[in-house]
């Protein structure tokens, strides 16, 4: 099949962005962007580059709206729609290798998302994205964190695309500020949506609204629809937090339990108990909870899955627990493991000081 593919975007004063964007999403038949009211010239250096491009403002934005605004800008003969955000980048050859695996009845493509990087320019968060679609066959709809919605009564097949690489460098001074706001509405519009449920009670937490933050999660984890285990462990890990940010450790505590029993396939919940137990100088607590989690080899890509668990920093807090326990031989083994992850100095001199101590115990 000779499908054509075409790249559409919303856009608001991304002009740092604009030529990485593009340089990296040039590979399809179009490349379409709809501004909505930048004033920094991002909207002339697309006209400027030839992208199919047109300007609108909006009294009250909402992201789905202007999402599907966009939609409009798309040509009838493109039949791959690949929605990708102003400060992301493809790697190169990423649409050669969605038009040889697209068939007629596919109707979306899953493909790998780094969604940030760590100052050392390893990867953060990764897990598999899904905003390449069928053209004419989906809307996006929720004011934020907007979805995909099939809009046609046929059967599509999702696929699996992961040698098909985005990255995701955002600009840290823009404001999120209207986020909170906007999930509040799109509770309000759909009460019954957990996914929208969850989303506003981690906002709230991320608000430092704690008791608002613990009662929505709690709504969300009454949803029957709410059925997916990572996510409601989430939920329940949320919780804990907020508890732990009020100082209610008993409360914390508990959370966390629920949130292993919820899913005890993943590190996240382990990790947090852990450094409560740790916070608490409950290290031998702290100690045992690290080694439940480190059974866990594999790691899901998902956006909940916590780059943190698998960093170095759970083998430093574990050598720290059992050095404050007296344990020196197993304070090496953990430092050890975190050093394989990262040959930092203070790392390093740590081991130096567990291997003194170490000895001058055994000359006890």
């Amino acid at each position: 099949m000779n499908n054509k593919i075409c790249v559409y975007a919303i856009s608001k004063n991304e002009i740092k962005f604009v030529e990485r964007w593009f340089d990296s999403v040039k590979e399809a038949d179009y490349v379409c962007v709809l501004d909505t009211g930048s004033t920094d010239g991002t909207f002339e250096k697309f006209k400027e580059l030839g992208v199919i491009t047109k300007q609108k403002k909006y009294e009250n934005f909402r992201f789905d709206v202007a999402r599907n605004d966009s939609l409009k800008l798309i040509p009838d003969d493109a039949d791959i729609c690949v929605c990708v955000d102003i400060d992301e980048y493809f790697e190169k050859g990423w649409s050669k290798i969605l038009k040889s695996l697209w068939t007629e009845n596919v109707g979306r493509a899953r493909y790998r998302y780094t969604w940030n990087f760590n100052t050392d320019g390893s990867e953060g968060y990764v897990f598999m994205a899904d905003k390449i679609h069928k053209n004419k066959a989906f809307i996006w709809t929720h004011p934020v964190h907007e979805i995909l919605t099939q809009i046609d009564n046929n059967n599509y097949k999702t696929i699996d695309v992961p040698s098909i690489q985005l990255n995701h460098k955002a600009d840290s001074t823009k404001s999120r500020s209207s986020y909170l706001p906007l999930l509040e509405l799109s509770l309000k519009e759909n009460p019954t949506d957990d996914r929208n449920a969850h989303y506003l009670g981690r906002e709230y937490m991320f608000h430092k609204e704690y008791d608002k933050a613990i009662e929505t999660l709690k709504y969300h984890l009454s949803l029957p629809t709410a059925t997916w285990a990572d996510e409601r462990c989430a939920s329940l890990r949320f919780i804990a937090l907020c508890y732990k940010y009020k100082g209610e450790y008993e409360k914390a505590e508990e959370y966390f339990l629920k949130a292993i029993l919820e899913a005890d396939h993943t590190r996240e919940p382990y990790y947090e108990l852990a450094l409560l137990y740790f916070e608490e100088k409950e290290f031998l607590k702290s100690a045992v909870t690290f080694n439940e989690m480190f059974k866990i080899k594999e790691r899901n890509l998902t956006y909940i899955s916590s780059p943190t668990c698998w960093s170095s920093l759970p083998y430093d807090y574990q050598s720290l627990a059992f050095y404050n326990l007296g344990d020196y031989n197993r304070a090496l083994k953990a430092v050890d493991e975190a050093i394989k992850l990262n040959r930092d100095e203070r790392l390093k001199n740590n081991k130096k000081a567990f291997l003194e101590l170490q000895k001058n115990t055994e000359k006890k």
